[in-house]
């Protein structure tokens, strides 16, 4: 991850590429993390997916697995 202060943020903003996300800098300090809409997207998605993923092995481990038969028994 690239590393900008602010104020080189605000001198070039209107050129930017965010191939990658960029780490903005204020008084030498983290402030910010700049990426692409739709790479943010992607992340927000992947990591609801990795809740529902935990979400189903914390039940599985509780509440034991039912295998396809029962899963689709109509009894």
């Amino acid at each position: 991850m690239k590393t900008q202060t602010v104020s080189y943020m605000k001198e070039h903003a209107n050129h930017l590429e965010l191939d990658n996300p960029i780490l903005v800098t204020q008084n030498g300090k983290p402030k910010y993390v700049i990426q692409d809409a739709n790479d943010y997207e992607e992340q927000q998605q992947t990591i609801a997916l990795l809740k529902l993923i935990n979400l189903s092995e914390r039940s599985a481990r509780q509440n034991g697995l039912f295998d396809l038969d029962e899963a689709f028994d109509d009894n």
